[in-house]
């Protein structure tokens, strides 16, 4: 019961996002500075977790009437080949986004895009990596 009133709570603030949205969208006549974004911001947060919201009640009434469905979907969750072919999954897209950021920021650098913008992605980076070094070393300790 509570996770539904978490899903209640997710469709109704996705509603009120959008709705919110919509509503700026249409009273500013000229947005000037963060006005701009907001309205479209307010759109894409309230669409994500109103179809977030609403994917999961649905698939827990679903589940709720079928029994032998819920069985089958955690053992699917929890069988070793799924979860080892998920974590290459996540190797493999990880590698590729390490190049693939490293050349965006290669080619920002040589738009002269504005420097605050080509920093904030640096530390973005830079904390991605880090992040996988600390878990490298982590992992390597307990194993």
């Amino acid at each position: 019961m509570k996770k539904n009133i978490v899903h209640y709570t997710e469709v109704t603030v996705g509603l009120i996002l959008l709705g919110l949205g919509l509503y700026l969208l249409r009273i500013i006549n000229e947005p000037q500075g963060v006005m701009k974004a907001l309205p479209y911001l307010c759109i894409g947060l309230g669409c994500g977790i109103f179809g977030h919201g609403m994917g999961e009640f649905i698939s827990r009434r679903l589940i709720e009437k079928n029994p032998e469905i819920e069985n089958q979907i955690r053992i699917e969750k929890l069988d070793e080949r799924n979860v080892a072919i998920e974590n290459r999954a996540k190797a493999k897209a990880f590698d590729l986004m390490i190049f693939i950021f490293g050349a965006l920021l290669f080619a920002f650098a040589l738009l002269s895009v504005d420097m605050v913008i080509i920093l904030l992605l640096v530390f973005a980076y830079l904390f991605v990596v880090g992040y996988s070094i600390f878990y490298r070393i982590k992992y390597e300790k307990e194993m």
